[in-house]
Protein backbone atom coordinates (compact mmCIF):
# COMPACT_ATOMS: atom_id res chain seq x y z
CA UNK A 1 0.00 0.00 0.00
CA UNK A 2 1.70 3.88 -0.51
CA UNK A 3 1.29 6.77 1.76
CA UNK A 4 -1.15 9.57 0.63
CA UNK A 5 1.96 11.24 2.19
CA UNK A 6 5.00 10.49 0.16
CA UNK A 7 5.97 11.97 -2.66
CA UNK A 8 5.75 9.17 -5.17
CA UNK A 9 2.04 9.39 -3.94
CA UNK A 10 1.63 12.74 -4.24
CA UNK A 11 3.43 13.52 -8.42
CA UNK A 12 0.68 10.31 -8.85
CA UNK A 13 -2.09 12.72 -7.40
CA UNK A 14 -0.64 16.05 -8.98
CA UNK A 15 -0.05 13.98 -12.47
CA UNK A 16 -3.98 12.22 -12.31
CA UNK A 17 -5.32 16.10 -11.05
CA UNK A 18 -3.73 17.71 -14.36
CA UNK A 19 -4.86 15.20 -16.67
CA UNK A 20 -8.62 15.51 -15.01
CA UNK A 21 -8.08 19.19 -15.36
CA UNK A 22 -7.31 19.38 -19.01
CA UNK A 23 -10.04 21.74 -19.98
CA UNK A 24 -9.05 24.17 -17.08
CA UNK A 25 -5.98 25.06 -19.64
CA UNK A 26 -7.57 23.74 -23.36
CA UNK A 27 -10.95 25.30 -23.38
CA UNK A 28 -9.51 28.32 -25.46
CA UNK A 29 -7.49 26.04 -28.26
CA UNK A 30 -10.40 23.27 -27.79
CA UNK A 31 -13.60 25.07 -28.97
CA UNK A 32 -11.46 27.65 -30.96
CA UNK A 33 -10.08 24.05 -33.21
CA UNK A 34 -12.84 22.61 -33.57
CA UNK A 35 -14.52 25.76 -34.80
CA UNK A 36 -11.57 26.83 -37.47
CA UNK A 37 -9.90 23.35 -38.13
CA UNK A 38 -13.21 20.80 -38.26
CA UNK A 39 -16.13 23.87 -39.58
CA UNK A 40 -18.15 23.26 -36.16
CA UNK A 41 -20.26 27.35 -35.48
CA UNK A 42 -19.63 27.90 -31.77
CA UNK A 43 -22.93 25.94 -30.69
CA UNK A 44 -21.67 22.85 -32.29
CA UNK A 45 -18.18 23.75 -30.59
CA UNK A 46 -19.71 24.85 -27.34
CA UNK A 47 -21.93 21.38 -27.24
CA UNK A 48 -18.87 18.79 -27.66
CA UNK A 49 -17.16 20.39 -25.04
CA UNK A 50 -20.10 20.45 -22.73
CA UNK A 51 -20.70 16.52 -23.62
CA UNK A 52 -17.63 15.57 -22.32
CA UNK A 53 -18.26 17.59 -19.25
CA UNK A 54 -21.38 17.04 -18.35
CA UNK A 55 -20.10 13.60 -18.59
CA UNK A 56 -17.82 13.88 -16.16
CA UNK A 57 -20.25 15.59 -13.99
CA UNK A 58 -22.72 12.24 -13.87
CA UNK A 59 -19.72 9.87 -13.29
CA UNK A 60 -18.24 12.20 -10.31
CA UNK A 61 -21.94 12.43 -9.04
CA UNK A 62 -22.12 8.97 -8.91
CA UNK A 63 -18.82 8.10 -7.55
CA UNK A 64 -18.81 10.67 -4.40
CA UNK A 65 -21.65 9.64 -2.14
CA UNK A 66 -19.63 6.12 -2.40
CA UNK A 67 -16.11 6.88 -2.44
CA UNK A 68 -15.43 6.28 0.99
CA UNK A 69 -16.66 2.71 0.29
CA UNK A 70 -14.49 2.05 -2.64
CA UNK A 71 -11.54 1.05 -3.26
CA UNK A 72 -9.52 4.04 -5.76
CA UNK A 73 -5.99 2.38 -6.63
CA UNK A 74 -6.95 0.73 -9.71
CA UNK A 75 -9.92 2.99 -11.17
CA UNK A 76 -7.91 6.07 -11.87
CA UNK A 77 -5.13 4.21 -14.29
CA UNK A 78 -7.92 2.76 -16.21
CA UNK A 79 -10.01 5.47 -16.25
CA UNK A 80 -7.47 7.60 -17.96
CA UNK A 81 -6.84 5.12 -20.37
CA UNK A 82 -9.81 4.76 -21.71
CA UNK A 83 -10.04 8.22 -21.83
CA UNK A 84 -7.00 8.36 -23.92
CA UNK A 85 -8.63 5.50 -25.92
CA UNK A 86 -11.20 7.61 -26.51
CA UNK A 87 -9.68 10.96 -27.28
CA UNK A 88 -7.40 8.97 -29.73
CA UNK A 89 -10.49 7.54 -32.03
CA UNK A 90 -11.52 11.23 -32.06
CA UNK A 91 -8.63 11.74 -34.31
CA UNK A 92 -10.36 9.15 -37.12
CA UNK A 93 -13.37 11.28 -37.30
CA UNK A 94 -14.70 14.56 -38.21
CA UNK A 95 -18.22 14.11 -37.90
CA UNK A 96 -20.38 15.58 -35.34
CA UNK A 97 -21.97 12.41 -34.24
CA UNK A 98 -19.31 10.14 -33.75
CA UNK A 99 -17.34 13.10 -32.07
CA UNK A 100 -19.91 13.39 -29.75
CA UNK A 101 -20.21 9.70 -28.62
CA UNK A 102 -16.21 9.99 -27.89
CA UNK A 103 -16.55 12.90 -26.09
CA UNK A 104 -19.62 11.29 -23.61
CA UNK A 105 -17.00 8.24 -23.34
CA UNK A 106 -13.82 10.15 -22.47
CA UNK A 107 -15.75 12.41 -20.20
CA UNK A 108 -17.31 10.18 -17.91
CA UNK A 109 -13.90 8.49 -17.94
CA UNK A 110 -12.07 11.54 -16.88
CA UNK A 111 -14.65 12.19 -14.25
CA UNK A 112 -14.72 9.26 -12.96
CA UNK A 113 -10.57 9.40 -12.54
CA UNK A 114 -10.69 13.07 -11.40
CA UNK A 115 -13.25 12.00 -8.87
CA UNK A 116 -11.28 9.24 -6.88
CA UNK A 117 -8.09 11.84 -7.23
CA UNK A 118 -9.74 14.62 -5.36
CA UNK A 119 -11.41 12.09 -2.86
CA UNK A 120 -8.21 10.91 -1.69
CA UNK A 121 -6.70 14.21 -1.72
CA UNK A 122 -8.70 14.84 1.12
CA UNK A 123 -7.15 12.05 2.99
CA UNK A 124 -4.02 13.55 3.33
CA UNK A 125 -2.67 16.04 6.32
CA UNK A 126 -3.22 19.02 4.89
CA UNK A 127 -5.61 18.84 1.54
CA UNK A 128 -5.73 22.63 1.88
CA UNK A 129 -1.68 22.93 0.87
CA UNK A 130 -1.71 19.93 -1.03
CA UNK A 131 -4.55 21.20 -3.69
CA UNK A 132 -2.99 24.46 -3.77
CA UNK A 133 0.41 22.78 -4.88
CA UNK A 134 -1.60 20.46 -7.24
CA UNK A 135 -2.84 24.05 -8.96
CA UNK A 136 0.79 24.94 -9.49
CA UNK A 137 1.40 21.77 -11.29
CA UNK A 138 -1.89 22.54 -13.32
CA UNK A 139 -0.12 26.21 -13.93
CA UNK A 140 3.07 24.23 -15.49
CA UNK A 141 0.68 22.08 -17.55
CA UNK A 142 -0.87 24.97 -18.97
CA UNK A 143 2.07 26.73 -19.89
CA UNK A 144 3.49 23.04 -21.67
CA UNK A 145 0.27 22.78 -23.06
CA UNK A 146 -0.17 26.58 -24.49
CA UNK A 147 3.10 26.24 -25.49
CA UNK A 148 3.05 23.07 -27.61
CA UNK A 149 -0.29 22.14 -28.66
CA UNK A 150 -1.29 24.97 -30.76
CA UNK A 151 2.54 24.11 -32.98
CA UNK A 152 0.58 20.63 -33.46
CA UNK A 153 -2.68 21.32 -34.19
CA UNK A 154 -0.68 23.67 -36.89
CA UNK A 155 1.12 21.74 -38.31
CA UNK A 156 -1.17 18.54 -38.51
CA UNK A 157 -4.79 19.93 -38.42
CA UNK A 158 -7.44 19.46 -36.30
CA UNK A 159 -6.91 15.48 -35.20
CA UNK A 160 -3.65 16.85 -33.22
CA UNK A 161 -5.67 18.25 -30.66
CA UNK A 162 -6.89 14.92 -30.06
CA UNK A 163 -3.59 13.49 -30.83
CA UNK A 164 -2.14 15.95 -27.27
CA UNK A 165 -5.36 14.65 -25.28
CA UNK A 166 -4.82 11.56 -25.85
CA UNK A 167 -1.30 11.59 -25.24
CA UNK A 168 -2.32 13.52 -21.84
CA UNK A 169 -4.37 10.98 -20.63
CA UNK A 170 -1.76 8.29 -21.21
CA UNK A 171 0.57 9.72 -19.80
CA UNK A 172 -1.61 9.64 -16.54
CA UNK A 173 -2.45 5.95 -16.50
CA UNK A 174 1.03 4.99 -16.82
CA UNK A 175 2.39 7.04 -13.84
CA UNK A 176 -0.91 6.52 -11.58
CA UNK A 177 -0.80 2.57 -12.37
CA UNK A 178 2.96 3.41 -10.93
CA UNK A 179 2.61 5.55 -8.00
CA UNK A 180 -1.13 5.88 -7.19
CA UNK A 181 -1.82 5.37 -3.51
CA UNK A 182 -4.43 3.12 -1.88
CA UNK A 183 -6.27 4.71 0.62
CA UNK A 184 -9.28 4.56 2.63
CA UNK A 185 -10.94 7.54 4.50
CA UNK A 186 -11.86 4.32 7.85
CA UNK A 187 -10.99 1.06 8.74
CA UNK A 188 -13.33 -1.93 6.76
CA UNK A 189 -14.73 -2.42 10.08
CA UNK A 190 -15.52 1.07 11.10
CA UNK A 191 -16.92 1.66 7.48
CA UNK A 192 -19.98 -0.67 7.70
CA UNK A 193 -20.70 1.55 10.95
CA UNK A 194 -19.60 4.63 9.49
CA UNK A 195 -22.50 7.29 8.68
CA UNK A 196 -22.74 6.67 5.05
CA UNK A 197 -26.17 8.04 4.90
CA UNK A 198 -25.51 11.20 7.30
CA UNK A 199 -26.14 14.78 5.22
CA UNK A 200 -23.61 17.27 4.51
CA UNK A 201 -24.17 20.26 6.45
CA UNK A 202 -25.81 23.26 4.70
CA UNK A 203 -22.21 25.07 4.57
CA UNK A 204 -21.15 22.24 2.63
CA UNK A 205 -23.85 22.36 -0.59
CA UNK A 206 -23.82 26.14 -0.09
CA UNK A 207 -20.12 26.13 -1.03
CA UNK A 208 -20.70 23.89 -3.64
CA UNK A 209 -22.89 25.69 -5.26
CA UNK A 210 -21.47 28.96 -5.27
CA UNK A 211 -18.29 27.48 -6.67
CA UNK A 212 -20.21 25.29 -9.57
CA UNK A 213 -21.54 28.48 -10.44
CA UNK A 214 -18.27 30.26 -10.74
CA UNK A 215 -16.91 28.01 -13.11
CA UNK A 216 -19.97 28.32 -15.86
CA UNK A 217 -18.61 31.94 -15.57
CA UNK A 218 -15.22 30.47 -16.27
CA UNK A 219 -15.89 28.18 -18.37
CA UNK A 220 -18.85 30.44 -20.81
CA UNK A 221 -15.98 32.96 -20.67
CA UNK A 222 -12.69 31.25 -21.22
CA UNK A 223 -13.63 29.32 -23.94
CA UNK A 224 -14.13 32.22 -25.70
CA UNK A 225 -11.90 34.49 -24.97
CA UNK A 226 -9.26 33.19 -27.81
CA UNK A 227 -12.17 33.71 -30.41
CA UNK A 228 -13.48 36.88 -28.52
CA UNK A 229 -10.26 38.60 -29.46
CA UNK A 230 -9.42 37.47 -32.86
CA UNK A 231 -12.86 38.45 -33.43
CA UNK A 232 -11.54 41.93 -32.99
CA UNK A 233 -8.93 42.22 -34.38
CA UNK A 234 -6.01 41.00 -32.75
CA UNK A 235 -3.07 38.85 -34.06
CA UNK A 236 -3.20 35.07 -33.81
CA UNK A 237 0.54 35.71 -32.13
CA UNK A 238 -1.02 38.16 -29.34
CA UNK A 239 -3.25 35.80 -28.52
CA UNK A 240 -0.90 33.05 -28.12
CA UNK A 241 1.31 34.81 -26.21
CA UNK A 242 -1.90 35.74 -23.87
CA UNK A 243 -2.80 31.80 -23.35
CA UNK A 244 0.92 31.28 -22.31
CA UNK A 245 1.01 34.34 -19.98
CA UNK A 246 -2.55 32.80 -18.43
CA UNK A 247 -0.44 29.58 -18.06
CA UNK A 248 2.39 31.44 -16.25
CA UNK A 249 -0.10 33.78 -13.85
CA UNK A 250 -1.86 30.78 -13.12
CA UNK A 251 1.60 29.06 -11.38
CA UNK A 252 0.89 32.04 -8.47
CA UNK A 253 -2.53 31.40 -6.70
CA UNK A 254 -1.75 27.67 -5.80
CA UNK A 255 1.20 28.76 -4.19
CA UNK A 256 -0.12 31.63 -2.73
CA UNK A 257 -3.28 30.31 -1.52
CA UNK A 258 -1.21 27.46 0.32
CA UNK A 259 1.20 29.96 2.08
CA UNK A 260 -1.82 31.86 3.39
CA UNK A 261 -4.25 29.09 4.63
CA UNK A 262 -4.16 30.41 8.12
CA UNK A 263 -4.01 33.78 7.24
CA UNK A 264 -6.90 34.57 5.51
CA UNK A 265 -10.34 33.82 6.21
CA UNK A 266 -12.13 31.29 3.54
CA UNK A 267 -15.90 33.01 3.54
CA UNK A 268 -14.16 36.65 2.84
CA UNK A 269 -11.72 34.87 0.27
CA UNK A 270 -14.54 33.43 -1.50
CA UNK A 271 -17.01 36.22 -1.77
CA UNK A 272 -14.24 38.23 -2.63
CA UNK A 273 -13.53 35.79 -5.49
CA UNK A 274 -17.12 36.08 -7.00
CA UNK A 275 -17.01 40.10 -7.26
CA UNK A 276 -13.50 39.88 -8.58
CA UNK A 277 -14.43 37.57 -11.76
CA UNK A 278 -17.36 39.12 -12.26
CA UNK A 279 -15.23 42.49 -12.85
CA UNK A 280 -12.70 40.94 -15.00
CA UNK A 281 -15.45 39.66 -17.39
CA UNK A 282 -16.95 42.38 -17.96
CA UNK A 283 -13.26 44.19 -18.80
CA UNK A 284 -12.70 41.70 -21.26
CA UNK A 285 -16.31 42.07 -22.86
CA UNK A 286 -15.90 46.15 -22.83
CA UNK A 287 -12.11 45.92 -23.71
CA UNK A 288 -11.21 47.65 -27.01
CA UNK A 289 -7.36 47.70 -26.78
CA UNK A 290 -5.81 44.76 -26.60
CA UNK A 291 -3.48 45.63 -23.20
CA UNK A 292 -7.00 46.09 -21.91
CA UNK A 293 -8.06 42.83 -22.56
CA UNK A 294 -4.64 40.88 -22.18
CA UNK A 295 -4.76 42.04 -18.15
CA UNK A 296 -8.20 41.27 -17.81
CA UNK A 297 -7.73 37.92 -19.39
CA UNK A 298 -4.23 37.11 -17.84
CA UNK A 299 -6.20 37.01 -14.18
CA UNK A 300 -9.12 35.33 -15.35
CA UNK A 301 -8.08 32.00 -14.86
CA UNK A 302 -6.46 32.73 -11.54
CA UNK A 303 -9.16 33.67 -9.19
CA UNK A 304 -11.31 30.93 -9.86
CA UNK A 305 -8.11 28.73 -8.76
CA UNK A 306 -7.63 30.70 -6.21
CA UNK A 307 -10.95 30.80 -4.72
CA UNK A 308 -11.43 27.57 -5.22
CA UNK A 309 -8.13 25.89 -3.56
CA UNK A 310 -10.13 27.57 -0.52
CA UNK A 311 -12.95 25.81 -1.10
CA UNK A 312 -11.66 23.04 -1.37
CA UNK A 313 -10.39 23.42 2.16
CA UNK A 314 -13.49 24.11 3.18
CA UNK A 315 -15.01 20.97 2.30
CA UNK A 316 -12.11 18.76 3.06
CA UNK A 317 -12.68 20.51 6.69
CA UNK A 318 -16.47 19.79 6.87
CA UNK A 319 -16.68 16.46 5.77
CA UNK A 320 -13.90 14.62 6.92
CA UNK A 321 -14.84 11.17 5.04
CA UNK A 322 -13.97 12.67 1.65
CA UNK A 323 -17.50 12.66 0.02
CA UNK A 324 -17.51 16.35 -0.55
CA UNK A 325 -14.33 16.51 -1.95
CA UNK A 326 -14.72 13.46 -4.45
CA UNK A 327 -17.61 15.49 -5.62
CA UNK A 328 -15.04 18.29 -6.87
CA UNK A 329 -14.81 17.51 -10.58
CA UNK A 330 -18.69 17.25 -10.52
CA UNK A 331 -18.66 21.26 -8.85
CA UNK A 332 -15.92 22.14 -11.22
CA UNK A 333 -17.36 20.17 -13.98
CA UNK A 334 -21.15 21.02 -14.02
CA UNK A 335 -20.04 24.36 -14.30
CA UNK A 336 -17.55 23.70 -16.76
CA UNK A 337 -20.23 21.80 -18.89
CA UNK A 338 -23.12 24.26 -18.86
CA UNK A 339 -20.36 27.36 -19.82
CA UNK A 340 -19.59 26.64 -23.41
CA UNK A 341 -22.89 25.96 -24.48
CA UNK A 342 -24.23 28.64 -22.89
CA UNK A 343 -21.38 31.03 -24.00
CA UNK A 344 -21.76 29.77 -27.25
CA UNK A 345 -25.78 30.18 -27.82
CA UNK A 346 -25.05 33.72 -26.24
CA UNK A 347 -22.69 34.58 -28.54
CA UNK A 348 -24.27 33.20 -31.79
CA UNK A 349 -27.54 35.22 -31.14
CA UNK A 350 -26.32 38.04 -28.77
CA UNK A 351 -22.91 39.19 -29.50
CA UNK A 352 -20.06 38.81 -26.67
CA UNK A 353 -21.04 41.41 -24.74
CA UNK A 354 -24.06 39.20 -23.56
CA UNK A 355 -21.65 37.01 -21.96
CA UNK A 356 -20.57 39.56 -19.66
CA UNK A 357 -24.09 40.32 -18.50
CA UNK A 358 -24.81 36.95 -17.69
CA UNK A 359 -21.17 36.36 -15.42
CA UNK A 360 -23.16 39.56 -13.54
CA UNK A 361 -26.04 37.49 -12.61
CA UNK A 362 -24.35 34.19 -12.26
CA UNK A 363 -21.94 36.06 -9.94
CA UNK A 364 -24.73 37.47 -8.08
CA UNK A 365 -25.97 34.05 -7.42
CA UNK A 366 -22.31 32.72 -6.45
CA UNK A 367 -22.09 35.72 -4.14
CA UNK A 368 -25.84 34.94 -2.07
CA UNK A 369 -24.19 30.78 -1.67
CA UNK A 370 -21.20 32.39 -0.01
CA UNK A 371 -23.29 34.82 1.99
CA UNK A 372 -24.83 31.56 3.70
CA UNK A 373 -21.36 30.55 5.08
CA UNK A 374 -21.35 33.75 7.28
CA UNK A 375 -21.14 32.51 11.41
CA UNK A 376 -19.25 29.47 10.45
CA UNK A 377 -15.43 30.51 10.26
CA UNK A 378 -14.77 28.58 13.31
CA UNK A 379 -15.35 25.44 10.94
CA UNK A 380 -14.23 26.93 7.78
CA UNK A 381 -10.65 26.96 8.71
CA UNK A 382 -8.85 23.15 7.13
CA UNK A 383 -6.98 21.52 9.38
CA UNK A 384 -3.30 21.89 9.82
CA UNK A 385 -0.34 20.32 8.88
Amino acid sequence: MTSTDNLRARIALMAAHCAGMVDIVALPVWVGTLIARFGFDPQQAGALATLFLASGVMASMILAPRFHRVRGRWIVPVAYAVAGAAFLACMRTSQFETLAVLHVVGGLATGLGLSVTHGTVALTSNPHRLFGFMQVAVGFFGIAYMVSAPQIIAAVGGPGLFAVFGGIMLAACGITALAFPSARPVPAAAAARAPSAHPLPKAAWCAMAGISLMNVTQAMVFSFMERMGADRGYTASDLHALLIVVGVVNLAPGAIAAMLQHRLDARKVVLAGVVAQAALVLSLVSSTAFPAYAAAGAFFVSTVIFTHIFTFGMLAKLDPMGRAVSATPAMMMIGSAIGPILGGTLVKFYGYAAIGWAAVAIGAVAFCFFLQLRGRSAHLHPRSA
